[in-house]
């Protein structure tokens, strides 16, 4: 046994290397399982091969990132047989070394779960709660200290599975941003009563429509804190990672009339999918032909990383292709160096009067990280060009 887990384990590290982590994940669930390796590197051959599970940045497959159950639930099958069964401390050793082989600049998995970030002085980061036909939700509130001329703007924020609003404050330095300009963030929180991994429902049908499920909740929600600040209508905008992105782009495609821009941070177009399965074939980048959004779409800014192992970069592009539904644009490329390192590439699509439509940005070796983000928060990638000032620039040159 021992000579069979170095063998699994010495794979595994060799696919985290090769930017593999879903084929690193699975062989050490083969292992756990007792199916053990051959000489071939198959699975034993009691038991066919299955494809492997795509996994969030801390190692879950995609049935927990969705909030469904597991294909196979290892609780419900009888245990292994004491002879084939690693101990469960191994483990405990396989994913720690998986999570310090991360690629250099991203944040662990695990930061700034608990994070508060530096307020600037007369800016307050409020805990509030809100409750309406919709739904309930708790959320936090960042109120800027700086005063704009006229009425603020609004920026709803929504992170990705697993995170926290505080996290996703922290990570992103969104309201570093927000304070430049005198912007409101809004940060609602999707817990895990809500989904097992704290993941907005993107995927479900009941949450891809205007007047139900998340996206009416999140209207909502909105529309009472603009009330509540005197927001400028002109000037509320969405954003997200993640499935968080994914929710943002269906609040674009439901709500053009509240959104006048969206920004998708490694995510995906609305109703990319309609149920767990099909969910698992959006994030692999396989297409899925969807219902195009009534009425025009909201001006939209993309960002995704070349080396996203969770979800396909490939939905970066169909991101763009919806926001813009056919609509001849003057669209330019250029490309250029962060002051991290990392070389990314940028397309823009404008109106005939000048105005950017979308804003599509690559980032060159980037995984499944907030492009630009602090290391206090987790799934960022301090490396990459600033993909929060880089947002709210785009949503403000066309309010």
């Amino acid at each position: 046994m021992k000579t069979e887990f170095a063998t699994a384990m010495g794979r595994a590290l060799d696919q985290v290397r090769a930017g593999d982590p879903a084929g690193a994940t699975r062989a050490i669930q083969d292992l756990l399982r007792g199916q053990g390796a051959g000489t071939s590197g198959r699975p034993a051959a009691q038991e066919a091969p299955r494809p492997a599970p795509a996994a969030s940045p801390d190692g879950i497959e995609e049935a927990e990132v969705l909030g469904g159950r597991p294909a196979r639930d290892p609780q419900a099958q009888a245990a292994p047989a004491a002879s084939t069964a690693p101990p469960r401390h191994r483990l405990g050793a396989a994913v720690d070394t998986l999570r310090r082989l991360r690629p250099a600049g991203l944040a662990p998995a695990g930061a700034g779960r608990e994070a508060e970030p530096a307020l600037p002085t007369g800016a307050r980061f409020e805990r509030l709660h809100h409750a309406g036909p919709g739904g309930a939700r708790d959320y936090r509130l960042y109120v800027p200290a700086t005063r704009p001329e006229g009425r603020p703007g609004l920026v709803l924020m929504l992170h990705g599975c697993t995170q926290t609003p505080e996290d996703f404050a922290a990570g992103t330095g969104m309201n570093e941003a927000a304070e430049r300009h005198g912007l409101i963030v809004l940060y609602p929180h999707q817990g895990r009563s809500h989904n097992a991994q704290g993941c907005w429902n993107w995927f479900r049908p009941g949450d891809q429509e205007a007047h139900r499920g998340e996206p009416a909740l999140l209207a909502e929600l909105v529309q009472e804190v603009a009330a509540r600040h005197d927001v400028d209508a002109a000037r509320i905008f969405v954003a997200g990672l993640s499935a968080g992105g994914a929710m943002a782009a269906t609040l674009g495609a439901t709500h053009p009339e509240l959104f006048s821009a969206v920004g998708v941070h490694s995510g995906l177009p609305h109703r990319a999918a309609h149920d767990v399965i099909s969910a698992f074939a959006a994030m692999r980048g396989e297409a899925r032909t969807a219902r195009p959004a009534a009425g025009a779409a909201p001006r939209t800014i993309v960002f995704h990383g070349t080396a996203d192992a969770t979800v396909h970069p490939d939905n970066a592009q169909r991101l763009i292709d919806a926001a813009l539904g056919g609509r001849r644009t003057a669209a330019h490329s250029e490309q250029g160096r962060s002051p991290g390192g990392r070389t990314w590439r940028r397309e823009t699509h404008a109106a005939a009067d000048g105005t950017a439509l979308a804003e599509l940005w690559r980032v060159e070796g980037s995984g499944h990280a907030w492009s630009g983000g602090r290391s206090a928060g987790s799934y960022t990638d301090p490396a990459g060009p600033d993909a929060s000032a880089e947002m709210v620039r785009f949503f403000l040159a066309g309010a």
